[in-house]
C-alpha cells in the first residue's frame, strides 16, 4: 500500500553517528585514526559491509562485552553501564536540537548469529502486506457478478459504494493503526487488525444484501489502513540496517503480489458467476493466519524499552538477532532511551515547528504518488490495451500487474546498493517520460500508426517506472527519517493522506476526463511527476546505510 536535503554527515560532526570502534591497548594514537579498509559479516548467508569504523576485531569488542557482563553480575544495572555514546560526544547539539535526538544505535549484525533470524517474522507482518493488495483488487473482477447477484446490476451508485467503502475504511484505518501501535505494541496490534480483517472478509463472502456487503467492505478497509500503517513500521524496526531496504521493499512486493492474486483469483468467474464469493472468502485464511503468526513473534525491542519492559527487550533481540547481541543491544537502546525520555507526542506535536518540515515531506511523497497518475493507468490499461488489439481483459489487468510485481523485486535488490532517494529520483522521471509518450500517443497525427502499440509500451513503462520507486519507497522512508517518539503517529498521518487523496482522485478523475480529455490529463500526470523530482532533489534525505538512530540524529541535529 512513501526534510530537507541533508549532507553526509561531515568530519567535523560526526557525533551525529555512533560508531562502535575498539581500538588495541598498545597505542592511543588510534584514537585519532581513520580507517580507510571496509570489511564484512556474515548475515543470512551472505557478507555485508559494515563500514570502515567497524573494523576493529571482534576479539575486542568481545572483551567489551565481556567487561560490561561482569560489571553486571557484580550488581550493576543495565542503566549504569557507560558504553561509549553519541549522547555523550554530542550533549550541546542534542540540547539545541531540542534533545530530541537519540543515542545511535545500529543493528548491525557484528559476528555470526546464534540463530537469530528477522525473516520468518517479516514473513509474518507481510500477510497484513498481501491482504492489503487483495482487498483492494479484488472487486476489480468481481464488481459486476456481485452486482447482479445482489440485483443491483443497473445502479452504478451503490456499485460505487461497495468499491469506496473500503477506501473510507482504510483512511479511518490508518489513522488509528499509529495510536494503536504506540498503546498496545507493534505485534498487538497487528492481532487487533486482524479482526476487521477476517470478519470483513465473511460478510462480504456470505452478504445477502448490498448493506451487508458495504459494511463487510468497509470493515475490510479498516483492516488494510491500519496494515498500511504497522507493516512498514514493524519491519522498519526490527530489520539490520544493512538489509534494511529489501526488507522493507518487501511490503510493496507483497502489495503488488496480493492485487496479482486478487486478479487471478478472478479467472473462474465466467464459468463460475458465484464465484465472487469465494474471491472475497479467501482473505479470510491470511487474516486468521496474520493473528495467530504475530502469537509467536518478537515485539519490536525500540517498542519495548521504550516501555521499560527490558526483559521483554532481551528476548526480543535474542530471537531477533542471536543471543551474542542482547547484551549489546538492551545497554543501548536503554541508555538511548535515558536520554530521550520526553513523552511520546501527541499528534498536535506533528504539526510544531520542531516537526513539521519532516512530517510535510512524509504527507508530500504519499500526495505525489496518488497525484503521480498510478491508478489512471491501471483504470484505462484494459482500454489501452483493447486499442492495441488485445481485447483480454485479464490479459491486459495481467500485464499490469506482472509489471508492478517484476519492477518492485528489482527495486528490492537495488534499494540498498542505489538508495532510496535515487530510487525515487530515476521513477519518477521515468513515469514523466512514460506519461509524455502515452499523452503524445493519443493526440500526435504523425504517431497514428503505433498509437496502440506506444500506448500499450508507454503503459507498461509507466508501471515499471512506478514499482521501482514511487511505489515502494515512500512507504519504506517514512519510518526511517520520523523521529521515534512521532514515527507511528506520522507514518499514520501520511499513509492517511495517501487514502484521503486516492479517494478524492477515484471520486472526480471520470470527471476531469470528461472535461478535459484523456491526453491533457496525461499530460498534467507527466506535469506532476516532473514536481516530484524537483521537490525530492531537493527536500529528501538519504537514508541507504544508516540506523534508524543515525537518521534521526542527523535530522534533528540539521547536518
Amino acid at each position: 500500500m512513501q526534510s530537507s536535503t541533508y549532507a553526509v554527515v561531515k568530519g567535523n560532526a560526526a557525533f551525529a553517528f555512533q560508531r562502535r570502534t575498539t581500538f588495541s591497548s598498545s597505542s592511543s594514537s588510534n584514537l585519532n585514526r581513520s580507517a580507510s579498509s571496509t570489511t564484512g559479516i556474515r548475515f543470512l548467508g551472505k557478507t555485508i559491509p559494515t563500514g570502515p569504523l567497524y573494523c576493529s576485531g571482534l576479539k575486542a569488542m568481545g572483551a567489551k562485552l565481556a567487561r560490561a557482563e561482569n560489571g553486571i553480575q557484580s550488581g550493576m544495572s543495565l542503566s549504569s553501564v557507560k558504553p561509549r555514546s553519541v549522547r555523550a560526544q554530542a550533549s550541546s547539539s542534542s540540547s539545541s536540537s531540542g534533545g530530541d535526538a537519540e543515542e545511535a544505535v545500529p543493528l548491525r549484525s557484528e559476528g555470526k548469529s546464534s540463530g537469530g533470524s528477522v525473516l520468518p517474522f517479516v514473513g509474518v507482518a507481510c500477510l497484513g502486506a498481501i491482504l492489503f493488495g487483495y482487498h483492494l483488487g479484488v472487486v476489480n473482477g468481481a464488481l459486476e457478478y456481485l452486482a447482479k447477484d445482489l440485483g443491483i446490476a443497473e445502479n452504478t451508485v451503490l456499485q460505487g459504494w461497495i468499491v469506496s467503502a473500503l477506501l473510507a475504511g482504510a483512511t479511518v484505518g490508518s489513522f488509528t493503526g499509529g495510536s494503536l501501535a504506540d498503546k498496545f505494541g507493534r505485534t498487538r496490534t497487528f492481532q487487533l487488525d486482524a479482526i476487521p480483517l477476517a470478519v470483513g472478509a465473511f460478510l462480504c463472502a456470505t452478504a445477502q444484501s448490498v448493506q451487508t456487503m458495504i459494511v463487510g467492505r468497509l470493515l475490510a478497509g479498516i483492516g488494510i489502513g491500519i496494515s498500511s500503517a504497522i507493516v512498514p513500521l514493524y519491519i522498519s524496526e526490527i530489520s539490520p540496517t544493512e538489509i534494511r531496504g529489501a526488507l522493507g521493499s518487501v511490503n510493496q512486493l507483497f502489495i503488488c503480489i496480493g492485487i496479482l492474486a486478487a486478479l487471478i483469483a478472478g479467472l473462474p468467474l465466467a464459468a463460475n458467476p458465484l464465484w465472487w464469493r469465494t474471491m472475497f472468502g479467501v482473505a479470510f485464511i491470511p487474516s486468521v493466519l496474520l493473528a495467530i503468526g504475530m502469537t509467536f513473534s518478537p515485539e519490536s525491542p525500540r517498542w519495548l524499552v521504550q516501555q521499560g519492559k527490558i526483559s521483554e527487550a532481551e528476548k526480543a533481540i535474542k530471537t531477533l538477532y542471536g543471543k551474542e547481541r542482547v547484551v549489546e543491544l538492551v545497554r543501548d537502546l536503554s541508555t538511548s532511551g535515558q536520554g530521550g525520555s520526553e513523552p511520546e507526542a501527541g499528534w498536535f506535536d506533528l504539526f510544531s515547528s520542531r516537526y513539521f518540515k519532516v512530517v510535510s515531506v512524509g504527507a508530500a511523497l504519499f500526495l505525489f504518488q496518488q497525484l503521480a497518475g498510478i491508478n489512471a493507468v491501471v483504470y484505462y490499461s484494459t482500454s489501452v490495451f483493447r486499442s492495441a488489439g488485445i481485447q483480454s481483459d485479464v490479459a491486459a489487468s495481467a500485464l499490469v500487474g506482472a509489471s508492478n510485481v517484476f519492477g518492485t523485486a528489482v527495486a528490492s535488490s537495488l534499494m540498498d546498493k542505489m538508495g532510496r532517494k535515487s530510487l525515487l529520483l530515476t521513477s519518477f522521471g521515468g513515469m514523466a517520460l512514460s506519461m509524455l509518450l502515452l499523452s503524445l500517443s493519443f493526440t500526435w497525427k504523425a504517431l497514428a500508426a503505433y498509437s496502440g502499440t506506444l500506448a500499450v509500451v508507454g503503459t507498461v513503462l509507466y508501471v515499471l517506472s512506478f514499482s521501482l520507486g514511487a511505489g515502494p519507497v515512500p512507504a519504506l522512508l517514512l519510518p526511517e527519517i520520523f523521529a521515534s517518539r512521532i514515527r507511528a503517529k506520522a507514518v499514520a498521518l501520511s499513509l492517511g493522506m495517501h487514502w484521503i487523496s486516492n479517494f478524492v482522485i477515484g471520486l472526480y478523475f471520470l470527471s476531469v476526463v470528461t472535461r478535459f480529455g484523456i491526453s491533457s490529463v496525461y499530460l498534467g500526470f507527466a506535469g506532476v511527476c516532473f514536481l516530484a523530482v524537483l521537490y525530492i532533489a531537493g527536500n529528501v534525505v538519504e537514508t541507504k546505510g544508516r540506523s534508524l538512530e543515525e537518521i534521526e540524529l542527523a535530522l534533528t541535529s540539521g547536518v
